[in-house]
């Protein structure tokens, strides 16, 4: 007689299931992935929206701004509609700019949704360079430079503005400027501004890593430039002043260089001082890749400011850009351990020490300004200025003006490299301070008596700014976190 095996009819079951799973619940045939060609040269983001409609959902949301409160100085696209006014929260730079575009309206930027819209609101006065003014702007600068050649930067702003599509007239950055539409892989879409520059750094784009260009990818934007003028002021071209610099080592003192050795982009007179000067602009990638110590570390613009973030089964790049302030650092705790509150009270610690330097070496920087004027009115009334103290104060001055306002045009109050934003602005008011004795001593051997406090007459220049009239709002003014007077 046969013994029935007991686990026989179990065995049995389980394979009938198991059949059942593979067979029964699978559809009859695999399911073709549906693929979305993006055409060469696709400028609407809707269309890369098709084959990434997460992403592109993300991207929609930087026209959606932040709650109030998440950034202590950062505070340009906020639920509380606040156009912040950057003369009235610092207002020495009201003094040092008076004379230019930025000293009539500069406003904190409302990011990437807003950048041609912030320029059409602005002062009429900050459109007069051109063109040039939308490299960074629109994703069909490329374009355009290309089709229009020397004419792109010269022509008036609101004339090549008006060469791209109505229905994109706003757009800001888009997929374009980013990817490329046939593998979805980084590229430097400014090859005449960008490329030319790391040319100049000797760098090869062929040998970049993936890491080297998620950042690379935000320089295209976020860094200083120079506009070159013709006899008749006219821009003729855009260029990144890092000649003598390198890849990680794009310092200021070379970028100052380079802007101080080349007269075609002094590109604005000073009211106060009555000198030619050029200017700095959001220097973020350099202050970040000089050495700081999250470069070092390998990390990349988009770790920080588009973390990688979970979508059902899928790990994307959150491509709603912001600060990890108002991200409530999430990016941040993806390598640090320690909670959101601690890392970002460490955030604003690094930022309150930037603003009271800040405000310190600016202040001391107009003081300066302030007794140049002086200088100039006493030279007026026949009185003989010692020339070599003259020379010498004028170029502390000029040092010290560059350093004032390439930290306060850098977008993140020094948090990108805390120890170098610190040095650049204890420079800055070494060079002011200097500058300064210098002046008081050859104002003393004129036979001109100098106060001790030197009146800065800041309502002269922050109050009925341009065509709208502009004027001081004290509520927004920024005070010295530590409550040291530096105002007077």
């Amino acid at each position: 007689m046969r013994r029935l095996n007991p686990v026989a009819p179990l065995i049995a079951l389980a394979a009938a299931a198991t059949l059942f799973v593979l067979g029964g619940c699978a559809p009859e045939k695999a399911q073709p992935v549906k693929t979305v060609q993006i055409p060469d040269g696709e400028v609407d983001p809707a269309v890369w929206g098709k084959a990434y409609p997460t992403e592109y959902e993300m991207w929609k949301k930087t026209e959606e701004p932040e709650p109030p409160g998440k950034s202590k100085y950062k505070r340009g696209f906020d639920a509380d509609h606040v156009t912040y006014d950057k003369l009235s929260e610092f207002p020495y730079m009201a003094l040092l700019f008076n004379g230019w575009g930025f000293g009539i309206a500069y406003n904190e930027p409302r990011g990437h949704a807003n950048m041609v819209r912030d320029q059409l609101e602005i002062d009429s006065a900050r459109l007069k360079s051109g063109g040039v003014c939308l490299t960074c702007k629109t994703p069909y600068a490329p374009k355009l430079e290309k089709e229009m050649g020397i004419d792109y930067f010269k022509t008036p702003f609101k004339d090549v503005l008006a060469k791209i599509p109505e229905k994109h007239k706003t757009l800001g950055v888009a997929c374009i400027d980013c990817h490329d539409n046939k593998d979805m892989s980084l590229r430097i879409s400014r090859g005449f501004t960008l490329g030319e520059a790391l040319k100049k750094l000797g760098v090869d784009q062929a040998k970049l890593s993936r890491q080297e260009m998620r950042s690379l990818v935000c320089a295209q934007c976020h860094v200083t430039y120079n506009i070159p003028k013709d006899a008749d002021k006219k821009s003729i071209g855009v260029y990144f002043p890092w000649q003598g610099s390198k890849m990680g080592n794009i310092s200021v003192e070379n970028i100052i260089k380079q802007i101080r050795s080349d007269a075609s982009v002094g590109e604005w007179t000073q009211t106060v001082t009555g000198f030619k000067l050029g200017f700095i602009r959001h220097p973020e990638y350099e202050l970040f890749s000089n050495n700081s110590v999250h470069w070092k570390a390998g990390a990349a613009c988009t770790d920080c400011h588009m973390p990688y973030t979970r979508v059902g089964a899928f790990k994307v790049s959150d491509h709603r850009v912001m600060s990890p302030l108002k991200n409530d650092m999430k990016a941040c705790i993806q390598c640090h351990t320690e909670k959101p509150e601690w890392l970002r009270d460490q955030v604003i610690a690094i930022q309150d020490r930037t603003v009271s330097l800040m405000l310190r070496s600016g202040y001391a920087t107009a003081t300066v300004a302030k007794l140049f004027e002086k200088a100039h009115a006493a030279q007026a009334q026949g009185k003989q200025i010692d020339k070599a103290l003259y020379d010498r104060a004028k170029d502390l001055y000029e040092e010290a003006f560059y350093r004032c306002v390439f930290i306060g045009a850098e977008n993140s109050v020094g948090f990108h490299n805390p120890t170098e934003a610190m040095r650049v602005l204890g420079d800055a008011t070494a060079f002011a301070t200097k500058a300064e004795a210098l002046l008081r001593q050859a104002l003393a051997k004129a036979g001109v008596d100098v106060p001790l406090t030197v009146n800065l007459e800041l309502n002269k220049y922050l109050d009925q700014r341009g065509e709208k009239k502009l004027t001081f709002d004290p509520k927004v003014e920024i005070k010295d976190p530590y409550g040291v007077q530096v105002r007077f």
